[in-house]
């Protein structure tokens, strides 16, 4: 199978308890889904069924190229804070790959949207954290353009996810629309997540894409489209270079 988008920069494991599969299921998932690389990002500590923080600390362990040829990056999917900040510290972040961040019940629903405006911004000039998960969360309402701009300006990529209005967070999707269409007004860097709490659903991208094409939002911004792309965008974010997965994509690139 092929995939449009062979990265998939969003999903989950049963480290989180609402999630089915292992990590060598979503492995061994990964290549017959049509990718090539995926990020492992489950839940940060402030949700009660999530891993503690010696889960992403130790996630070294995890190797760089799995069985198929199957790239992993080191990540979380952190939660924000009524105060601003995310729960993943700076010491704990300097471990992983990637970092997410986005609304999730450790708050309830509110709709303030200065205030939702606000704490996301804090979160995207914190440094800490790469991308906003699904921004269009029907519950958290924002500026959007505020937050999209705030994003260009800092280097923080929007997420396009693939499980809201699908699985989760009903009536996203005219939300996430508005938010690609400013992403291609704005040039602001996308992110796509298939949001897998399963196996299967990892690299679907089927939500995402009626998103892309109802907004009219071009591949250019959308960093899933290549490995190396989503590396070159965590260099630029401050990550460290991975020399390994580097050497196997330019190499499987060649050939």
């Amino acid at each position: 199978m092929t995939n449009r988008f062979p990265v998939d920069l969003h999903t989950h494991t049963i480290a989180s308890d609402h999630a089915y599969s292992t990590l060598e299921e979503c492995i061994a998932r990964a290549g017959k889904n049509g990718l090539v690389m995926f990020a492992c990002t489950d839940h940060g500590t402030a949700i009660k069924d999530s891993p503690y923080r010696g889960h992403f600390t130790n996630m070294g362990v995890i190797p760089r190229i799995c069985d198929g040829g199957v790239a992993v990056l080191r990540g979380i999917e952190a939660n924000i804070l009524g105060d601003g900040s995310i729960d993943a510290d700076a010491s704990t972040v300097s471990k992983l790959d990637i970092v997410l961040a986005g609304f999730h019940p450790n708050l309830p629903p509110c709709d303030d949207r200065k205030l939702n405006t606000g704490l996301l911004k804090k979160v995207i000039k914190s440094g800490l954290v790469d991308i906003i998960s699904h921004p269009g969360i029907a519950r958290y309402p924002s500026d959007y353009e505020a937050v999209v701009r705030c994003a260009k300006e800092y280097g923080v990529a929007i997420e396009i996810n693939s499980s809201s209005s699908v699985n989760t967070r009903m009536g996203s999707h005219e939300n996430c629309v508005k938010i690609a269409s400013l992403c291609r007004d704005i040039g602001a860097t996308v992110s796509l997540g298939s949001d897998a709490h399963i196996s299967y659903f990892m690299g679907n991208f089927e939500e995402s894409e009626r998103v892309i094409e109802e907004s009219g939002l071009s591949d250019d911004q959308i960093i899933n489209t290549s490995p190396l792309k989503v590396l070159d965008f965590l260099e630029e974010r401050g990550h460290k270079r991975i020399d390994e997965l580097r050497e196997f994509f330019s190499k499987a690139r060649q050939n």
